[in-house]
């Protein structure tokens, strides 16, 4: 009789763009909308390399601090041509590109209100479940001064990890998936 032994794990390889990306997906709103900005990266593995076939997927509330979804308990918001949801392939040479909204700010569930930021789950090859981070504003500092997530973290150096700089069309965040620089995940 043969005897079952387990397997190693299998790790996710570079096949993320086979559908599951779409033609509009990077596009939260239209790039012709009102105050659209572009939030844009690289993605880096532990070695500092860059990963050239990951996606980034985004969630985020709209500019006055609503979610296009009926579960929103604050009503679901209907701000025009925005959808909440983006989600971007990498491409040359690891950099993703999600065009979007500026978020508002929204309860953080003690009182008070969270800072301005867009939730993001990276997947990648070697990784078996998404990681998840978030993108803050540097321009936003007295609402990220106030803001529970970031004062949760241990450093400046942790907070740094998710404060996205201005550019001249958006703003830009790289996440770094480990290393010396890696980006601070969440549990969720």
């Amino acid at each position: 009789m043969a005897q079952l032994r387990t397997t190693p794990s299998a790790t996710i390889g570079p096949f993320l763009a086979i559908g599951l990306t779409w033609d509009d997906g990077p596009y939260v709103v239209a790039p012709d909308a009102p105050d659209a900005i572009w939030l844009r990266g690289t993605v880096f593995d532990g070695n500092g390399d860059v990963v050239p076939d990951a996606m980034v997927e985004t969630w985020q509330a709209d500019p006055d601090g609503g979610f296009d979804h009926p579960d929103d308990p604050r009503g679901a918001a209907a701000f025009p041509g925005f959808r909440g949801f983006g989600r971007a392939y990498t491409v040359d040479g690891g950099q993703y590109a999600i065009c979007t909204l500026k978020p508002g700010r929204v309860p953080d569930g003690e009182g008070g209100l969270q800072a301005p930021h867009v939730d993001v789950s990276v997947f990648a090859r070697g990784i078996l479940d998404r990681v998840v981070t978030r993108i803050y504003f540097a321009d936003e500092a007295e609402a990220n001064a106030e803001d529970v997530v970031l004062r949760s973290l241990p450093d400046d150096a942790a907070r740094r990890t998710l404060i996205a700089r201005p550019t001249d069309d958006g703003y830009r965040l790289d996440i770094h998936l480990q290393g010396d620089r890696e980006t601070v995940f969440f549990a969720v």
